[in-house]
Order: structure tokens, then sequence, then C-alpha cells
């Protein structure tokens, strides 16, 4: 596919999960931490969010959270397009430097 057919989609993950005890704090971080290593930048505590080069790419990380899901918890997966995700407004706060940088690199794909 050329590069200007290419339709990039942001992937989102929200996660709403149980730390009362110890394994399921442990459950939690490993959640976590498998996310950022997948490339997933943090947008609210847990609200994660990557860019994916189509759909087929999107699938494939819906496969890989899939198959790192923690034993209880609640977690979903949005797919929206590029321009969709453009048009998110930050209504308190400021952008984080991980969504700067993410920004950026969107822009030099």
């Amino acid at each position: 596919m050329p590069e200007s057919e290419v339709r990039y989609v942001w992937l989102f993950v929200f996660f709403d999960l149980p730390v009362g005890t110890k394994p399921e704090r442990r459950d939690a971080t490993r959640f976590r931490n498998f996310l950022k290593d997948d490339g997933y930048m943090m947008l609210q505590y847990s609200v994660y969010s990557r860019v994916c080069r189509g759909e087929d790419s999107a699938m494939k990380h819906i496969a890989r959270v899939t198959k790192n899901l923690p034993g209880r918890g609640s977690i979903r997966a949005l797919q929206v397009t590029d321009r969709q995700y453009s048009r998110m407004h930050l209504l308190l706060g400021e952008a984080t430097k991980t969504e700067s940088v993410g920004s950026r690199q969107m822009v030099l794909l």
C-alpha cells in the first residue's frame, strides 16, 4: 500500500482493575507495564493509547492485549481514526510530555 494511502488509527485501552490485594496489585502493574512495553502512552492513569498503521495493525495489538489480560477487572479497547483523535480536546491541565512527543511522532510518520 503506498504511503499516501495508509490510514493511521489510534487504539485506546481503558481499564479498571482491582488492587485490593497484593496479587491484584501485581497483576495490574504487570498489565500497565505490558502496555508501556508494547508502545502505548499513558493519557490518564487507566487510559492508554498507541498509534497503529491501519486496521490490521490495530487488530494485532488488540490480540496482544487479549493475551496479556489480568485475571479480573474491566478492560475495553476503542479504535479511532487519526482525524478523530486530532479532534480530542484537553479540558483541564496540560498535555503530558509523552503526549507532546506522540503528536510529533505522528507528523513524522
